[in-house]
């Protein structure tokens, strides 16, 4: 089984109709109250994560009703579920509002992330923003392109490579245990530039479309990187586990750089993570 352009382009719709029935009418609506937190302040849910991923799960179960579906809100009430992940025939991962943060702080930097697995081998990314309504897609060796509302689409392709000290950076170091926290933040003024925008959907949006060179993330769920790494990937970028083994959805624990291609990320993986001195 393989998924098709016209099965892409179904997922994408989905997405956006549950964005504009579930999420975008509560977007500065979300009451403190509303807010309840899961394993830290730096990860919350609303109503609104809840919905919006019960819309989407079975809109994908009516279109693949073979398929298995793990959601983020889901799987946090039942962590077994990611069990099936590396088995499964054909499974979706929803993230239904990546960037919750920003979500309940009436910032328009969010996203919906749905990604597909054939046997633990992501095969399709999608990367909706509730805001502008488009979409990023990726499908496994067929490349990654941005779908606008009115018809149009354009390939993505990553940044050209340039020295470290010219490169833009996506770096989160709130995730990072101690002593190699310490040390990543010590290094990032040998980069261009960094930044985090607490939103991983827009955060591989950046870097599929060219306009950032590298990502750093610790922390690996899967609905925060089976979707962006894909579109990263298909734009042609190069990423790998700190240690330099391949990244897969399965693996939760490794961190993940992505870069423009090898020789960068081996530049970059030497200017981030050596100590000092």
């Amino acid at each position: 089984m393989k998924l098709s352009h016209a099965d892409a382009l179904n997922i994408g719709a989905i997405l956006a109709e549950v964005a504009r029935s579930e999420i975008m009418p509560r977007f500065r609506r979300v009451r403190e109250i509303e807010v309840r937190t899961k394993t830290s302040a730096f990860d919350v849910v609303t109503e609104a994560d809840e919905l919006a991923e019960q819309a989407i799960s079975a809109a994908l179960l009516r279109a693949f009703p073979n398929a298995v579906v793990i959601g983020e809100e889901g799987a946090a009430r039942d962590p077994a579920a990611l069990d099936q992940l590396g088995t499964a025939e054909l499974a979706f991962i929803i993230d239904p509002i990546d960037g919750t943060r920003n979500f309940t702080s009436s910032l328009p930097l969010f996203g919906t992330m749905v990604a597909a697995t054939m046997r633990g081998e992501i095969v399709f990314g999608a990367i909706h923003d509730p805001v502008s309504n488009d979409t990023a897609f990726a499908l496994r060796g067929e490349g990654a392109w941005l779908a606008m509302p009115d018809g149009r689409r354009h390939d993505l392709k990553v940044a050209p490579a340039v020295p470290v000290k010219q490169m833009d950076a996506i770096v989160g170091v709130n995730f990072l245990p101690e002593p190699l926290r310490t040390i990543v933040a010590g290094n990032l003024s040998r980069l261009g530039g960094s930044a985090w925008l607490r939103c991983a959907a827009h955060e591989y949006r950046m870097a599929a479309s060219g306009h950032c060179h590298l990502l750093f993330y610790n922390k690996l769920m899967p609905w925060d990187h089976a979707a962006g790494w894909l579109l990263h990937r298909e734009a042609g970028g190069y990423s790998a586990h700190f240690d330099g083994s391949p990244y897969r959805p399965v693996n939760l624990t490794g961190g993940l750089l992505c870069a423009p291609d090898e020789a960068s990320w081996r530049a970059a993986r030497e200017a981030i993570l050596t100590p000092a001195g």
